[in-house]
C-alpha cells in the first residue's frame, strides 16, 4: 500500500535555532490509519504536525534534509493553501480558528473561498453539521459555545473541505473527562465512517485510548523512539523512560509486581485478559495499608447556602455549602459550565452572591473589597499570559507590593524570598518573555505568594502540560502547602491530579454541590461521575475485575503507594 504520509530520513532545523528539532525521522502512515503521537513538551511533536500541514517551512522557516510526501505531494512545494485541500488541522486553542460570526458562516468559510454555489454550500454545511452534531448550533456565535461544542465546530470547518487527513492537536486539553470521551468517540467515528486518515497529538494517553488506535508513535528529543501497537507499547517501559504517563491501571499492575504482556491486550482495561495478574493484584491490595490521618480542623473558608445567577430566574449556583480547613489541598471538579469558575469569582469578590455568605477565618467578607480579599486569597489564572503585565520578572512579582506602598527595601526582600521558594531567583533580572510556559506559571504564583495569602486558588494549574511539567508544578504546589501551610484550592478537569495530589474533592454539577468526599470515592461512584461529566477511574475497573470488593479502598491504596514511590525518588516502595 502506498503511504499517504511518508518521512524518509527527514531532519528539520528552525532558522532561529542552532540544533535540529527533528532528526532522521522515518515514518509511514497508510490511508485510513489512526495514529496517536505522544512525547514530552519540546520533543518535536508539534513540529512534525507543522511539517505535514505545510506550516513548515512557510510560517516557520528553516532548513530540512531528507524527503517528506503527504498525499503524494511535497508540502514545501505545495504551500499552505495547497496542503489545506489535503490536510485539515484542529488546533488546541479552537478560539484561534474561528472566523465567522455564526457557526454556519464559520463552517462555510472554506467553501466561500472556493466560490461554491450557495445551494451546494448550504447542503454541504448541513451534512457536516449532522456528522458532528452541531445542527442546532448553526445560528449561534462560536464565542457562546462550550469547549466541546467549539471543538466540534472546528472539526466541521475542516471536514467540509473533504480533506483526506485530519490532524488533532491536544483535542482533550480543555475538556472535562466525559466531553473528552465524546470527542475521542467522534474522531473515531469520522475516521471509520468517512475513511479519513487521523493523526492525534495528546498528553492524556489513557483518555486518548478510549477508542482503538492503530499505532502509537513516541517522539523523544526529535527522534522516533517507538512506533508500535498500543498493546506492545503498554507492555514496555518506553513511556516511563520518555517521561510520559502510563494509564493508571498499567501503573497499578506494575506496582503489584506484574509484568504486563502484549498478548493480554492491555490497551483497554475493560477487555484486557487479567487472569494472569489477579492473584498478585489482590495480594498487593492486602499488603498495603493506609495510615491514620490526623490533623486539627480549623476552618479557613466557609461557603454557606450560596446562590448566584447572572440572569434572574436562571441560577448558575444553588445552595452551595461547604467548609475548607486550614492547610487543606483540595479540588473543585465538574463539567464545563458547571459553575466552578463562577464560584472562585464569588470567593474573590469579582461578583456578588444573590444569597448566602462567604466566611474567611469565621468572619463574613461581604463588605470586603477585591483588594482587601486579595490580601488573604490569591487567584492564579489558567493562562499566565493573562496575568502578567510587566516585562521583567522582578517588577512583575513586586507589582502587588508597590501598588500598596510597601517600602522598596521590604519589596526587594519579600520578592527575593518568594523567587527563591519558586525556584526563580537565578532569573530575577530576566525578562518574562525568556521563560517557558511552566516558568511563567511560577512567576504568577510568586506574584501572589509575595502578598502572603492564606488561600491560593488555581484554575486548571496543569492544563496542556506534559507529565514532567505537570509533576514539577504539582510537587511545587505540594511543597508550598506543606512548608508554608497555605490552603490550596484547585479547579481542574484532570482526574489524575485530583487522585494523586488532593485528599478531598468538591463536585459541582448543574449548579449544585453533589459530592464532597475523598477523590477515590468520587471517582468510583458511577452516579456522581456520570452526573458531573467525570470519568470513572480505571482503577475501579481493575479492582472489580480482580475480585476486590472495596474499589474505592483499592484506589486510595494506589494513591498512597504512588505518593510514597514519588517520595522515594520513583523507586517501588516497600510500603506495608
Amino acid at each position: 500500500m502506498t503511504p499517504i504520509i511518508e518521512f524518509k530520513n527527514y531532519t528539520f532545523k528552525y532558522r532561529s535555532q542552532s540544533e535540529p528539532t527533528l532528526r532522521d525521522i522515518d515514518l509511514r502512515v497508510n490511508p485510513g490509519e489512526k495514529v496517536l503521537i505522544v512525547g514530552p513538551s519540546g520533543s518535536g511533536k508539534s513540529t512534525l504536525v507543522h511539517c505535514i500541514n505545510g506550516m513548515v517551512p512557510f510560517s516557520y522557516p528553516g532548513e530540512s534534509s531528507g524527503t517528506l510526501t503527504v498525499g503524494g505531494k511535497d508540502p514545501a512545494k505545495t504551500g499552505i493553501f495547497g496542503m489545506s485541500k489535503i490536510v485539515g488541522t484542529v488546533l488546541q486553542d479552537t478560539d484561534g480558528q474561528f472566523i465567522g460570526l455564526t457557526v454556519a458562516e464559520d463552517v462555510a468559510f472554506a467553501l466561500e473561498n472556493d466560490c461554491v454555489e450557495q445551494e451546494e454550500m448550504f447542503r454541504a454545511v448541513d451534512e457536516v453539521a449532522e456528522v458532528v452534531d452541531i445542527k442546532a448550533l448553526l445560528g449561534n456565535a462560536p464565542t457562546e459555545l462550550s469547549g466541546g461544542q467549539k471543538q466540534r465546530v472546528s472539526m466541521a470547518g475542516v471536514l467540509v473541505d473533504d480533506v483526506d487527513i485530519l490532524l488533532f492537536d491536544e483535542p482533550l486539553a480543555n475538556l472535562d473527562p466525559a466531553t473528552g470521551k465524546r470527542a475521542i468517540d467522534l474522531i473515531d467515528r469520522i475516521c471509520r465512517e468517512r475513511d479519513k486518515t487521523v493523526i492525534i497529538i495528546e498528553h492524556r494517553l489513557e483518555d486518548a485510548l478510549y477508542r482503538d488506535v492503530d499505532r502509537i508513535v513516541v517522539i523523544g528529543d526529535g527522534r522516533v523512539v517507538a512506533d508500535m501497537t498500543p498493546d506492545e507499547l503498554l507492555a514496555s517501559d518506553i513511556l516511563i523512560q520518555e517521561g510520559i504517563r502510563e494509564p493508571l491501571y498499567v501503573t497499578a499492575l506494575k506496582h503489584a509486581g506484574c509484568q504486563v504482556a502484549a498478548k493480554d491486550h492491555p490497551q483497554h482495561i475493560e477487555t484486557m485478559n487479567l487472569e494472569p495478574y489477579q492473584e498478585k493484584v489482590r495480594a498487593w491490595f492486602e499488603k498495603v495499608s493506609l495510615p491514620e490521618i490526623q490533623g486539627e480542623e480549623k476552618p479557613a473558608l466557609e461557603v454557606l447556602d450560596l446562590d448566584f445567577s447572572y440572569i434572574t430566574g436562571k441560577p448558575i449556583l444553588s445552595d452551595i455549602h461547604f467548609r475548607i480547613n486550614k492547610g487543606e489541598m483540595l479540588a473543585i471538579v465538574g463539567k464545563n459550565g458547571a459553575g466552578k469558575s463562577t464560584l472562585s469569582n464569588l470567593i474573590c469578590g469579582f461578583i456578588h452572591p444573590d444569597h448566602g455568605k462567604i466566611l474567611l477565618n469565621g468572619s463574613d467578607i461581604a463588605d470586603k473589597s477585591i483588594k482587601e480579599r486579595g490580601e488573604a486569597i490569591g487567584l492564579v489564572m489558567q493562562n499566565p499570559n493573562q496575568m502578567i503585565s510587566k516585562p521583567m520578572i522582578f517588577d512583575e512579582v513586586a507589582l502587588g507590593l508597590r501598588v500598596r506602598g510597601v517600602p522598596e527595601e521590604e519589596v526587594k526582600e519579600r520578592v527575593y524570598d518568594k523567587l527563591k521558594i519558586c525556584g526563580l531567583y537565578p532569573f530575577r533580572n530576566w525578562p518574562v518573555s525568556a521563560l517557558s510556559f511552566g516558568q511563567k506559571k511560577r512567576v504568577t504564583i510568586a506574584s501572589i505568594l509575595v502578598m502572603n495569602p492564606e488561600i491560593l486558588i488555581l484554575d486548571e494549574p496543569t492544563a496542556g502540560q506534559d507529565y514532567r511539567h505537570y509533576t514539577e508544578i504539582m510537587e511545587f504546589l505540594k511543597h508550598l502547602n506543606e512548608t508554608l501551610g497555605i490552603t490550596i484550592i484547585m479547579i481542574t478537569h484532570d482526574m489524575h491530579l485530583m487522585l494523586e495530589y488532593t485528599d478531598r474533592a468538591i463536585v459541582i454539577a448543574d449548579g449544585e454541590l453533589i459530592a464532597d468526599d475523598k477523590p477515590a470515592k468520587v471517582l468510583t461512584d458511577e452516579a456522581v461521575a456520570d452526573r458531573a461529566y467525570l470519568k470513572k477511574t480505571s482503577l475501579y475497573d481493575l479492582a472489580v475485575r480482580c475480585g476486590i470488593g472495596d474499589a474505592s479502598g483499592f484506589a486510595e491504596r494506589f494513591i498512597y503507594y504512588e505518593r510514597q514511590v514519588r517520595a522515594d525518588g520513583g523507586q517501588n516502595s516497600d510500603v506495608q
